[in-house]
């Protein structure tokens, strides 16, 4: 399914914000302007702030209060990261942010057990069969993780 687009970095944290007010969710956002400023421009030299293109990156961080504990990523080359409860699902597309964000606070995303290969993955299914998965890496799940588990 395709997304609606989010043409830019404060258009994605504009979108956050209104799922932050629907789900009565504390949220916190940390800027990060200009090349020199942001996580994936550390060739950037001091004080240089336009890329080499002549655009001006921006970055957010942005923590959202609640259970799941959630934090979002997002980078000026259209993708974000997001964790749940310190599961990280890298390079997720700036425009599926938002319905990611309603699936796990809307009851979709759930935990699955497999005996081969052994593991838990937390899945994040979105419209339109697009669906994101990671496996938990640690050996104790967070409350909301265990409740979210499906045989």
């Amino acid at each position: 399914m395709k997304h609606p687009h989010l043409a830019s970095t404060e258009a994605a944290v504009m979108a956050i914000r209104e799922i932050a007010q629907e789900y009565s969710l504390e949220m916190t956002v940390t800027d990060a302007i200009g090349a020199d400023q942001t996580s994936r421009r550390a060739s950037a030299g001091a004080f240089t702030v336009l890329d080499p293109d002549g655009s001006l990156p921006h970055e957010a961080f942005i923590d959202l209060g609640g259970s799941p504990t959630i934090s979002v990523r997002i980078f000026p080359e259209d993708d974000a990261k997001i964790t749940v409860d310190d599961v990280d699902f890298e390079d997720v597309p700036r425009d599926a942010v938002p319905a990611f964000l309603r699936s796990v606070y809307g009851g979709l995303a759930y935990v699955n057990g497999r005996a081969f290969p052994p593991g838990l993955w937390l899945i994040v299914p979105l419209p339109g069969d697009e669906t994101h998965k990671e496996l938990i890496l640690r050996s104790t799940l967070s409350p909301w993780l265990a409740r979210s588990v499906r045989d």
